[in-house]
This record gives C-alpha cells, sequence and structure tokens, in this order.
C-alpha cells in the first residue's frame, strides 16, 4: 500500500510542477455509482467512486489541440461483490476491491477528441475496502462480507493500466450532439469497447466531461456557469474483453464474448447547484453470473 501511496503523491506533484508554465487549475469532478442507486441490489459492480482534478490553459468551452496541455488527474475507488456475500453460489463472482490514481490528458488537434492517460491499480486486502464495507454493511443493518467471502478474494497486487478514447462530437441541430467513440485499454482488464453518447440540451454545452469506467457516463469535471437548465444523455456500448484481474482464468471464469451497457441520464444546472443522476444497465460479464443488473450515478454539486 506504501508503493500505492507514494505513486498518488507523484501523480499529484506533476500537474502542481507544471503550473509555472502556464496550466493552471480548470475543476474537479466526482461520480458515485452504487447499485443501492439502480435495481436496489447489492452485488456485482456493486460500488464505485470516481473523482477527477483538471489543469491546464484557460478554458474556452473546447478541448486544447496539443498533447500534454490539459491534464486530468484521476482517482478512483470500486468494489466488486458476489450475488451473496455470506454464502456465495459455487461459480459466483470472486470478491474484489481496487483503487487507482492516474493521469490523463485529453485534446483535440482537428475533429476528432483524444483522451489518453495511464494509471495504478491496487488490489486485494491491502486496499482494506473489504473491512470498508463490512462496517458500513453493519452501520446500516445489512449482512456483511463473511471472512470466508473476503478470504476468497482477489489477491494483492499492482496493475499498471492504459487507456486510449478517440471520439467525434457530430451536431445534429441546436444542443443536440452525438459522439461516437472507440476506447482500448490494457492492464486491470483488458478490452476494446465501441460505443456512443447522445446529449440534448443546453446544461453540458461548453462543459468538459470525462467518462466514468463501471458506468460509461460521462460527468463534468469543467462547468460553463453561464448555461442554466437541463441536458438529457443516452448512450450504449460494446466490448471485448481478453482478460480480467477481477476473473482470473486460473479460477475457472469464462468471460462472456461480449460486454454491455445501456444508460441514460440528466443533467440540471442552476446558478449555484449542479446535479446529474444516470441509470446503466450492465450485461453479463461471465458466463456463470446469475443476472445481469442496473446501477445508478450521482453527483450533486453546490458552489458557494
Amino acid at each position: 500500500m506504501l508503493k500505492a501511496i507514494a505513486a498518488a503523491i507523484f501523480l499529484f506533484s506533476l500537474p502542481q510542477a507544471r503550473a509555472a508554465e502556464g496550466r493552471e487549475y480548470l475543476g474537479y469532478g466526482r461520480l458515485i455509482t452504487n447499485d443501492y442507486l439502480g435495481d436496489l441490489q447489492d452485488r456485482e459492480r456493486t460500488g464505485a467512486v470516481s473523482s477527477s482534478r483538471v489543469w491546464g490553459p484557460e478554458w474556452t468551452g473546447a478541448l486544447p489541440k496539443e498533447f500534454g496541455e490539459l491534464i486530468e488527474l484521476r482517482l478512483g475507488v470500486e468494489v466488486l461483490a458476489p450475488a451473496n456475500l455470506t454464502r456465495p453460489s459455487a461459480g459466483s463472482r470472486p470478491w474484489a476491491g481496487a483503487v487507482s490514481a492516474g493521469i490523463h490528458t485529453h485534446f483535440k488537434p482537428k475533429d476528432i477528441e483524444y483522451a489518453v492517460g495511464a494509471s495504478l491499480y491496487v488490489t486485494g486486502p491491502q486496499t482494506g475496502l473489504g473491512s470498508l464495507q463490512r462496517e458500513l454493511h453493519e452501520l446500516i443493518g445489512d449482512p456483511p462480507p463473511t471472512d470466508s467471502t473476503l478470504d476468497n478474494q482477489i489477491e494483492n497486487g499492482f496493475h499498471p493500466t492504459v487507456l486510449v478514447e478517440v471520439a467525434r462530437t457530430i451536431p445534429l441541430g441546436e444542443n443536440i450532439g452525438l459522439r461516437p467513440f472507440i476506447e482500448g485499454q490494457a492492464g486491470i482488464e483488458t478490452m476494446m469497447r465501441a460505443g456512443f453518447d447522445v446529449t440534448f440540451g443546453s446544461a453540458a454545452r461548453d462543459a468538459f466531461l470525462v467518462r466514468d469506467s463501471t458506468s460509461g457516463h460521462r460527468y463534468k469535471v469543467i462547468q460553463n456557469a453561464k448555461t442554466e437548465g437541463y441536458s438529457f444523455v443516452a448512450g450504449a456500448d460494446v466490448a471485448y474483453v481478453s482478460d480480467s484481474t477481477f476473473l482470473p482464468e486460473n479460477r475457472g471464469y469464462m468471460l462472456t464474448d461480449h460486454r454491455d451497457r445501456v444508460r441514460l441520464g440528466v443533467h440540471w444546472q442552476g446558478k449555484k447547484t449542479s446535479i446529474f443522476y444516470g441509470a446503466t444497465w450492465l450485461g453479463k460479464e461471465y458466463e456463470a453470473q446469475p443476472d445481469d443488473q442496473v446501477v445508478g450515478s450521482l453527483r450533486i454539486n453546490f458552489s458557494f
């Protein structure tokens, strides 16, 4: 765990070191995702938190042209769990906790938008997430994971991961945009993904959004304070996953031949408050998975 903390400190220091070269702090975004906010269950992709901080040149409503001008520091926590925390059935997913820290850059040389980044994922008992979930469940009166469930969790490990997304925003009318994208990732999970997002409304206009890895929703990191109202978003994607640390082949897990997500959400922005809620249907990730699931994602922001 000390290595992960040292890596996070190093990642934090990079954007600040470059501030003297014309880069300034631009914004902060976060997203909480949990299946209690979706189908009220507690299993599989059960909970995650993503947060992003961004440094770069003055924000004008559009990405800079050059690689490295806009830097995003992204931190994340995710818990994955079997359908039954006390008596997992044979073939259920192993309990897993992951903490991540990474740096990404976003740029748009011409009409194509790029997001390129690298992260370090830390897994296993060293994260302390098993104890945290147990304490939270005991606090709210839900059955906590048993010792045997946590003893079978994904092992301690450090997983360097790279991610590249390529997208293009196509205007379809006033305040309507279609954004097809492709994404490649290698590391904690190795996959290729393709999909699209559609946005209707003004609340997300000229804002900067990044994609949450669990739900696929894009959350605001830089807001345009001049726009108020609603934006409705919809999207879907499909991925081919060749390898997953969370579902190891040496434990007998067989991945599905494709992994699907379908999502709907709404952004609302007032003068000093903004809210996002989105729901995502997640298809099965492994052949023995009992069912698909729906997770909910939430962000509430107050400006004082």
